[in-house]
Order: C-alpha cells, then structure tokens, then sequence
C-alpha cells in the first residue's frame, strides 16, 4: 500500500515535469469554436492554477500519509563534566563517570496505530476526487465563458457584414437621389435623407469595428492568448441553424452537476470525520528501536579509546483519559456539520431544479424570438427589394423606401439580437443539464 503512494508521488512529480511542454504556442488558423475552448482548457491561467492546486492537493495528501512510513534520527550529545558526579556506597566517596563523555544514537520510530493516519488513508481518496472535480468545475466555467465569447463574435460579425451592405446600398440610393435631383425630378429632401441614413450607418460601423475588436481582445483573454498575439476564428464554416437547435430534457439530471458532485464529495469527507473523532479515543500505538556509542575518558582525546555500545528497543503507547471533553465537543460539532450538509444537499437541487426550469423558458422563448426574428427578416427584405423597384418605376415615394429600409435594419437588429440570445441561452441550458463535459474536448 505505501509503495503505491510512493509510485503515485513519482509520477505526479513527473507529469508536473512535462506540464510545461503540452501548452500549444498558437492557435490554429481560423479556429473553431472547439479549438478554441481546447485551448483554452491548456493555456487558460485559471484552468493551470486549478491544476497545480490539484497537484498541491497531491503533495498534502502524500505529506500525511508519509507518517506511515519508519522515521530514521540520528542524535549525538558530548558533555564536560566541570565537577565529575559522584555517589556514597557504605561511607565512601566514589566519582561515577568522566570529565568528558560523547555519544552517538541511531533511532528508527516505526507508528502502528494512530487515528489521525489512519483518518488520512481513509480520505485521501475523496480528497483527489474533490481536487479533480475543482478542476473540473473551473473547466466547465471556461467551456461556457468561451463559447459565450465566440457566439458574440460571430454575431458581431454578422452585423459588421449587414451594416456594410447596408452602405452599398444607401450609397446607391444616395446616388440615385442625387442624380434625380440633379435633373430636377425630385427636391433635395430626398438625397439629404439618403445622406443622414448613410452617415448613421457609417456611425454604426464605427462602432460595431471597435466593438468588435474588444471582444476578441476578450475572447483572448479567456483561453490564454497573451495580448500581442493575433487570432482568426472560422466563423464562415459556423452551421448557426445547427448551433441553435437542442434536444430538451423534461427534466435536470441533478446527479449530472458538477456542483452536485461536489457536494456529494464533502459529504462523504466529513462522514469520514465524524468517523475519526470517534476514532479519536484510540490509543496511540508505535515502536522504536536504537543502537548507540559511548565514550568516556578524562581528557578529550583518550576518551575515545574505549567504545560501549548500547541498544534498545520497545513500544510506545498513550491514551488520553480526559481532555477537557475536547474530542466530544469535535465530535458533535462534526455531526452538525453532516447534517448542514444535508440540508445544503436539499438547497442546492432546488436551486438546480429552479435554475434548469429558468434556462429551459429562456431558451424556448429565445428559439422561438429567433425563429419569428428570422422569418421577419426574410419578409423585410422582400418588402424592401419590392418597394425599390416600385421607386425605381416611380410607384413610391423615396420616403416609403426609407420606411422600408428602415423596417429593413430594425428587423436585422432585432435577428441578430434574439440570434445571440438563443445561443448563449443554449450553453446556459447545457449547463443547467450537466452536458458540459471538458472530456469530450481534446486536451
């Protein structure tokens, strides 16, 4: 059993040795969403501190099991008796000892029973679990958080691509106009609105090109990109009907929650306490043996011509009577702490429950938003395109285009607006369900 946790050590010791060579140095070009949050999962400074506090977790555990193994002292004493001690037998004076006496002791301490070692062998397996599940939960903090990210890019970029079409067409519109008014067709109303419309497009593009390169500054940030490094995302090749679309559970899977098995972990630590507070009472059981070297002499260097050899072996045994009812006191405060537990084990369902049911309404209502705002889009734009060959025929007026363009860019709006929602609505959903799982990443 000890030799396993001495092999576990040495491996640990040499994972944290490579640690630093399974960082990838960039991203790939055009990266996906799954790239990026595998990245992430390596380069994230978060998600490496939460590993090396896995691996310090190993350290600790390995520090109190180590009282299992012998423990090896060597101690050494040397004394100058000023006035040599002395003792009366019958009614003489006789000196015990020398002027100068050494020694030199080797002990080697062995525990055989010990309720605080034997607690740390019980726990240090819940204790790499909890560890693990640390890391874990701070992982699938940074699925959602990237992928939230990467969504609002691809949407920014979406409206980047709309607003610049909607210059080109303003811009010919503001052609036209001019033109019309330049032969006397129409007043100057006309191309004065085209010109507002088009410098309020162009303020949006301004805009929405700053934003837009905050948010990557953003998203570099969350996976690990240092400031001047440079990223590409392959938002082209993004399937947004396929992102969208989620198969609904009726109901959470509670046992699916990283923050579930969390708590289930803590449960069974502080079971284990409880455990080793009665346990506490047990005697205090260990052996030591030894084997030293005197010598004694009246001066310094004859004291070393004659070498006694002594050695010793025996056990040691304590037991506490009464402490003040110290252990008592421990133990019942460990047995309140179980059942807080408990009762934080009925909270946190009920909030999983509520925080599913509250995901589950956002996300069917923000589906249903994306699915009218798509169909509304569709319909402003053939509305538009129908009105402008009326204007172009001279059927409408331009301030009915103008209508139309602007039900056109409202109805762009409002898409790319429930676009977003629905897909951030969506990991929000995944992880009220406990479908986020970094395993399913390649790390």
């Amino acid at each position: 059993m000890r030799l396993k946790y001495l092999v576990f050590a040495l491996v640990v010791v040499f994972q944290q040795s490579l640690s630093a060579e399974e960082h990838q140095a960039s991203l790939p070009e055009q990266a996906t969403l799954e790239e990026c949050i595998s990245f992430a999962l390596k380069n994230r400074a978060s998600v490496n501190i939460a590993l090396i506090d896995e691996e310090i977790g190993e350290r600790e555990i390995a520090s109190s099991l180590s009282g299992w193994f012998p423990s090896l002292n060597v101690a050494s004493s040397y004394n100058y008796n000023i006035k040599v001690p002395s003792a009366i037998i019958g009614d003489q004076v006789i000196s015990m000892g020398k002027k100068n006496v050494s020694g030199l002791t080797i002990q080697a301490d062995q525990q055989i029973l010990n309720p605080q070692l034997i607690q740390a062998s019980k726990s240090a397996k819940e204790f790499r679990k909890l560890n693990a599940q640390n890391t874990e939960y701070n992982k699938i903090n940074t699925i959602v958080e990237v992928s939230k990210a990467y969504y609002d890019i691809l949407t920014s970029n979406k409206q980047l691509e709309i607003i610049t079409a909607n210059i080109e067409r303003i811009q010919k519109q503001l052609d036209d106009a001019t033109a019309r008014y330049e032969v006397g067709l129409v007043d100057q109303t006309d191309f004065k609105r085209a010109r507002i419309a088009l410098r309020n497009s162009q303020v949006d593009l301004k805009r929405t090109q700053e934003l837009l390169q905050y948010k990557y500054e953003y998203i570099k940030e969350l996976i690990g990109l240092k400031a001047g490094d440079k990223i590409s995302l392959s938002l082209e090749d993004t399937d947004v009907d396929g992102e969208v679309l989620l198969d609904i559970q009726d109901y959470a899977q509670t046992e699916n929650r990283i923050e579930y098995q969390l708590l289930q972990t803590q449960q069974r630590l502080q079971k284990l306490n409880t455990k080793f507070n009665k346990a506490a009472y047990m005697p205090v059981v260990s052996a030591f043996a030894n084997y030293g070297w005197d010598w004694r002499g009246d001066s310094f260097g004859d004291q070393f011509d004659i070498t006694t050899p002594r050695s010793v072996f025996g056990l040691n045994f304590s037991f506490n009577i009464f402490d003040g009812n110290r252990k008592l006191q421990s133990l019942r405060k460990s047995q309140l702490m179980e059942t807080r537990l408990d009762w934080d084990m009925i909270q946190l369902k009920n909030q999983i429950n509520t925080e599913y049911q509250l995901a589950k309404a956002m996300y069917n209502s923000n589906a249903n938003e994306w699915a009218i705002a798509k169909e509304n889009l569709d319909m402003s734009q053939e509305i538009y395109d129908v009105i402008k060959l009326q204007y172009d025929s001279g059927v409408k007026t331009y301030l009915e285009l103008m209508t139309a363009d602007t039900d056109l860019k409202t109805s762009q709006i409002n898409y790319l607006n429930a676009l977003f929602a629905v897909l951030s609505s969506k990991i929000d959903l995944q992880r009220a369900l406990g479908e986020i799982n970094p395993t399913t990443y390649n790390q």
